[in-house]
């Protein structure tokens, strides 16, 4: 697994989110170099689209949302609608799984100040939805607590 190094991470707030609010429709856009190395992550109340690479679709989306009570982190990714063939899929699918606790401690960490204003969110659950028309890479996947990833980071 790539070790998550803060000196790569850039962050930008996409108004009128900011580093305290909102809570209910913050999403995060995590997009990285593979040159470079470098980790970008857009914090707003819409997906920064345009940071996507519509060909490699190698980005993580998250964002917080309310449900049944409690509020949780939920993410996706996209491993395929068909465009990628069946072996391509799952090496995608292992590659996902293998850096997805990098890009959940990137952005948990990029947006760390968040968390001084709303600590009840720290213990909230994130899951994470694999995208895909082959249904054994599509599943949904818990993957702890964003307190989890800022004792890591």
């Amino acid at each position: 697994m790539s070790q998550f190094n803060p000196s790569k991470m850039h962050v930008h707030y996409m108004m009128p989110a900011t580093s305290y609010e909102p809570v209910a429709g913050r999403k995060y856009t995590l997009t990285h170099s593979d040159k470079t190395g470098d980790l970008f992550l857009n914090i707003g109340t819409q997906y920064n689209l345009n940071t996507i690479n519509k060909k490699n679709r190698d980005e993580v989306l998250a964002g917080w949302i309310f449900q049944e009570g409690r509020y949780l982190l939920k993410g996706r990714v996209y491993v395929t609608n068909g465009e990628f063939n069946e072996q391509l899929s799952k090496i995608r699918f292992a590659i996902f799984q293998k850096e997805l606790s990098l890009a959940l401690t990137a952005i948990i960490y990029g947006d760390r100040k968040f968390y001084i204003y709303h600590p009840y969110l720290l213990d909230a659950p994130i899951y994470i939805q694999f995208k895909s028309s082959l249904p054994e890479f599509h599943r949904l996947m818990y993957c702890g607590t964003p307190r989890w990833y800022l004792l890591t980071a």
